[in-house]
C-alpha cells in the first residue's frame, strides 16, 4: 500500500456523528480534547446533524486550516469525510464508532477509541483508491443483493449493533429471490442470477466476512464478487469459506477484477444498493469506475 513520509499533526479536526451505532458518546469530546492536548494537539469538532453535511463540511473545511480530519463515527461518517477529503491533500484518519466500522477493520485500526487516537502522533501515511458507484462516493464497498436488503432494513429499523442485522438478516432470508445481473467490465462480460453482488475495493465487510481475498486499497483496481444462488445446505460451508479468507474456494463465488463496471438488472430500472453502509436506490444500469490514489489515510504503523 502506498505510504509517504509522515509530518507531526498539530490541528485535528473531528467529525462527530452522535447517533452511529449504538454507543454513548456523551464523553468522546472530553476524551478526544485531553487525550490531544496531553501531546500537544488542538481538537476541532463538526457536528454531522443527517442535513446536507457533505455541503456544510466542504464548506467548513474551507475556510479553516487543518492536518488531519477524523471521523468520529459508524461507515457512513467514515464514508462522508473521506468523500469531503479525496482529491485533497488532508488525511483521514477514523475513529471507528459504528456498528461494522468495515474500512477501519482493514486498514488495522484499532476498534477502541485511546487506541485509534494514538494516530495523531504515531502512524503511517496511506494513499488509497476510491470508487464511484452510480454518481455516488465509495472508499469501501458496496453491493447489490441481498446484502443491500438487509442494509436497507436494518437502516429502517430502530435496533443498532451486530445482533440486530443478524435477526434482520435471518428474517429476510428464507423469501429472498435472487436477480439476475448482467455485469460489463474493461475485460470481461458476465451474466446470470446472484445472490449478492458486492463491489469491492478492500477486503472485509465489518461483520469480519472476508469478501475480497488479497484485493488491495490502492492497486488501481476493484473486484465484482459474486454469490450465485445456493441449496440451503450449501449455506455453513459457504458461510465458513467467508469467514476463513477461503472465498475462491466455494462453488458458488467467483470475482471479477476490473477498473470500470456497468452492472444492469433485466427488466428493471431502478435498483437497490448499499453504499459504504448508507441504503440507496439507483437508476440502472449502474455504472463504476476507479479514481486511483485519490485519498490520504491516516493507518497505524505496520511491522516490517
Amino acid at each position: 500500500m502506498s505510504s509517504t513520509a509522515c509530518p507531526t499533526l498539530r490541528q485535528l479536526l473531528f467529525v462527530l456523528n452522535p447517533i452511529s451505532g449504538d454507543i454513548d458518546k456523551t464523553e468522546l469530546e472530553t476524551t478526544v480534547r485531553t487525550y490531544c492536548q496531553e501531546r500537544g494537539r488542538s481538537a476541532s469538532f463538526f457536528h454531522t446533524s443527517g442535513d446536507d453535511d457533505l455541503a456544510r463540511l466542504r464548506k467548513y473545511l474551507a475556510n479553516h486550516s487543518y492536518d488531519a480530519v477524523f471521523a468520529a463515527g459508524g461507515d457512513g461518517t467514515v464514508s462522508l469525510v473521506a468523500e469531503a477529503l479525496t482529491g485533497t491533500e488532508i488525511p483521514l484518519g477514523i475513529i471507528p464508532l459504528g456498528s461494522g466500522n468495515g474500512l477501519s477493520k482493514d486498514l488495522g485500526i484499532p476498534q477502541e477509541v485511546e487506541q485509534a487516537l494514538r494516530l495523531t502522533w504515531d502512524y503511517e501515511l496511506r494513499v488509497v483508491d476510491t470508487l464511484r458507484v452510480g454518481g455516488k462516493f465509495s472508499a469501501h464497498l458496496a453491493d447489490l443483493g441481498f446484502n443491500a436488503l438487509v442494509v436497507e432494513r436494518f437502516d429502517q429499523g430502530d435496533a443498532r449493533g451486530p445482533a440486530a442485522y443478524v435477526r434482520i438478516a435471518t428474517q429476510e432470508y428464507a423469501a429472498y429471490e435472487p436477480a439476475t445481473y448482467r455485469i460489463e467490465t474493461d475485460l470481461e462480460t458476465w451474466e446470470g442470477p446472484a445472490f449478492m453482488l458486492t463491489i469491492a475495493n478492500a477486503n472485509t465487510f465489518g461483520s469480519n466476512v472476508i469478501i475480497n481475498p488479497d484485493s488491495e486499497l490502492d492497486d488501481g483496481q476493484f473486484e465484482i464478487c459474486l454469490i450465485e444462488p445456493f441449496p440451503n445446505v450449501a449455506a455453513p460451508g459457504l458461510l465458513y469459506h467467508l469467514y476463513t479468507n477461503d472465498f475462491d474456494l466455494s462453488d458458488y463465488t467467483r470475482r471479477l477484477c476490473c477498473r470500470w463496471a456497468r452492472i444492469s438488472v433485466p427488466g428493471q430500472t431502478e435498483v437497490r444498493v448499499q453504499v459504504d453502509g448508507e441504503p440507496c436506490h439507483l437508476p440502472t444500469p449502474v455504472e463504476v469506475a476507479i479514481a486511483p490514489h485519490s485519498l490520504r489515510i491516516l493507518g497505524p504503523v505496520l511491522a516490517e
